[in-house]
């Protein structure tokens, strides 16, 4: 019997990955502030209408989420796939996503081909 694989979003912290893309329902335009716990930066505020911002902030919180509710209070599943391919992410964080959510590997494959 194999052991589950774990992906790790930085050493002893796995990546946490929404249950299904559907469940995130966070803003898609205008301005949002992070928490200070997602993004310790003194300006934490990204306009989601700039494309730069809205794929840093998508990044920030993909790495940082340790609970559910963060996800779903700051991505939005429509978003996240459409934006997917662009993200600079850590293997880890982009290798969880995608095993959980099948529809982002074939996004990137996609784009990338």
């Amino acid at each position: 019997m194999h052991a589950p694989v774990v992906h790790l979003a930085r050493p002893h912290r796995p990546v946490l990955v929404a249950g299904t893309l559907g469940e995130l329902a966070g803003p898609t335009r205008g301005l949002v502030e992070l928490p200070l716990r997602l993004w310790w930066h003194p300006q934490r505020t990204f306009d989601l209408d700039d494309p730069t911002m809205l794929a840093w902030m998508y990044e920030n919180v993909l790495r940082e989420s340790i609970r559910v509710d963060e996800l779903r209070s700051y991505l939005d599943g429509a978003t996240l796939v459409r934006i997917w391919p662009q993200l600079n992410l850590p293997r880890a964080v982009r290798a969880a996503w995608e095993a959980r959510h099948p529809r982002l590997r074939r996004v990137a494959v996609r784009a990338a081909g």
